[in-house]
């Protein structure tokens, strides 16, 4: 009997951490999660592909990034025009060292250079495919309806993106919101498959950045990465 109830209250335990929990806070530790992996992929980067100094760029967006604990509020429902202006400045710092690591490439196979090899040109165009996915999925979270604060009490029509969730109350918990995972997502399928899967753009802003996302994941895979195999060929 002692074993029975010991197997019970372990089946309870682990469905309960297994479950599909819905959070009402969109947590910020998951946005430093991925911009911290995006700013290692930058370090990763041969200093050829990197903008300025080799530890400028980063160094900026470690601070910024620090300082979106401190400007983002703790209530559910916000607006917050410093942790705005925060994560603002900390994407377009991301979103443009990015491309002008994609420039160089694309540049330095364009004109034949041979200043770098095959095998660093596909490295590259690997971290700049996975870095463009979570600068895209930041500037989702931080443009929809907007940003994390808003979110909570805007209408319907308000949204820029309308998610499963939105389409199917029979599957929609009560208490749910989409948060930085959701945008992840919906960046990675864009990413992969040019055009967005099952979460749609609404207002013409989302259309305009899943274009650009779309544009910047082709020139990578089409063009960086195809070139560098036959450059290892």
């Amino acid at each position: 009997m002692c074993c029975d109830r010991a197997a019970f209250d372990a089946t309870i335990s682990t469905s309960m951490v297994f479950a599909n929990r819905h959070r009402e806070h969109d947590p910020v530790w998951h946005v430093q999660i991925a911009m911290l992996v995006a700013i290692g992929l930058q370090l990763a980067l041969p200093s050829m592909f990197v903008v300025g100094m080799r530890f400028g760029v980063p160094v900026v967006e470690l601070l910024l990034l620090a300082a979106l604990s401190l400007t983002t509020p703790r209530e559910k429902i916000f607006h917050s025009f410093a942790r705005r202006l925060n994560v603002i400045t900390l994407v377009v710092v991301a979103s443009l060292a990015n491309i002008y690591s994609l420039s160089v490439v694309v540049d330095k196979l364009l004109a034949g250079s041979h200043s770098a090899d095959g095998r660093s040109l596909i490295l590259a165009a690997i971290n700049i495919y996975l870095t463009n996915i979570i600068i895209f999925a930041l500037w989702y979270w931080e443009m929809d309806g907007g940003g994390p604060g808003d979110r909570q009490r805007i209408k319907g029509y308000e949204q820029d993106f309308m998610f499963p969730q939105h389409q199917n109350d029979n599957y929609r918990h009560p208490s749910w919101r989409p948060t930085f995972i959701d945008y992840l997502y919906v960046s990675s399928t864009n990413a992969m498959a040019f055009s967005p899967t099952d979460t749609l753009p609404l207002s013409r802003r989302a259309k305009l950045l899943m274009l650009m996302q779309a544009i910047v994941s082709l020139i990578t895979i089409a063009l960086v990465a195809a070139r560098a195999v036959n450059i290892l060929g």
